[in-house]
Order: C-alpha cells, then structure tokens, then sequence
C-alpha cells in the first residue's frame, strides 16, 4: 500500500461554528522579540531596551504585537490556510492584552462563514476568526480573516505526481 500525507482542508472540510484549536504552542523567546523588532526596523525601545521598559506602566519589555500575530496566523496555517490560494482580508484585528518574552501562547479558530465563490466555480471562501491566547487562558488578541481555498479535488495536492 502507498499512501501520500495531506495536509490542510479543502472547501467542503469547513463547517460554521467548527473551531479549530491550533497545535503545538510557542514559546517567545528575547531574541525572537529582538531579532522581529529590528528585522521589520521598528525602533520602539518598548520591545528591546530593558531599561527604558523598565520604566513604562509594564515594567519589562513588551512583545511586539506584530510577531504575535505573525505566529499566531502561522500557527493556524495547517487547519485553515495550508491548501489556501490565498488570503482576502484582514479584518477587525485586536491587541487585548500584552504578550512578554517567556510566555506561551496558543490560537484556535472558530469558522464563521463560508460560500462558493461566484467566479471561480471550484473554489470557495471562508472566513474564521483566530483567538489568541496565553499558557493560563487569557485572550491577548483576536482577528478575522478570509481565505480562497479549492474545493475538493481542485488543489494543487490534488494533482498527480
């Protein structure tokens, strides 16, 4: 017997109201906050100056909001956008709380609609939005996003070789 691996879900594996919860967690270190800050050239020392963070109403440096929505987005991937043609939009993104170097955060997604696309006849949209959350519950951010994914059989995975 030969099996192939698949990953991701096709249109018709999305149902309203599933929810998705996203494995394994990460843990963010200080150089990853670090290396983020300086790779995209903020220069808010909130994220890398240990002493001026000290200061502010947080007392230690603050992640920056954009990796963690960078590895929350990536965390999902596998259970929503691994087969995706591409993302639509980004929609109503919130920073509830903030994230510092040594927590573990996790994301779940929650399908809130879904149709066929009217002009592309073998593919569908999908809209979820992703929560998420620290190692003891507490939600840091949420957001919503839509996804062109193919219907069964149309995918680039679907393909012979």
């Amino acid at each position: 017997m030969r099996t192939r691996a698949t990953h991701g879900r096709a249109y018709e594996d999305f149902s309203v109201g599933d929810i998705y919860e996203h494995r394994p967690g990460r843990t963010i270190s200080e150089a990853d906050n670090t290396w983020f800050t300086l790779l995209t050239m903020n220069q808010h020392p909130l994220h890398f100056d240990a002493e001026y963070a000290a200061k502010s109403e947080f007392g230690r440096p603050v992640v920056n909001s954009c990796l963690t929505l960078s590895i929350v987005v990536g965390m999902s991937v596998s259970d929503i956008s691994y087969r995706a043609i591409g993302n639509l939009g980004w929609n109503d993104i919130r920073l509830t709380a903030p994230v510092f170097n040594g927590d573990t955060i996790y994301a779940e997604s929650e399908v809130l609609a879904k149709r066929e696309s009217a002009s592309r006849p073998t593919q569908g949209v999908v809209t979820v939005r992703t929560t998420g959350k620290k190692a003891d519950g507490s939600v840091f951010m949420s957001f919503e996003r839509t996804v062109l994914v193919p219907k069964r059989g149309h995918g680039i995975d679907d393909q012979a070789g």
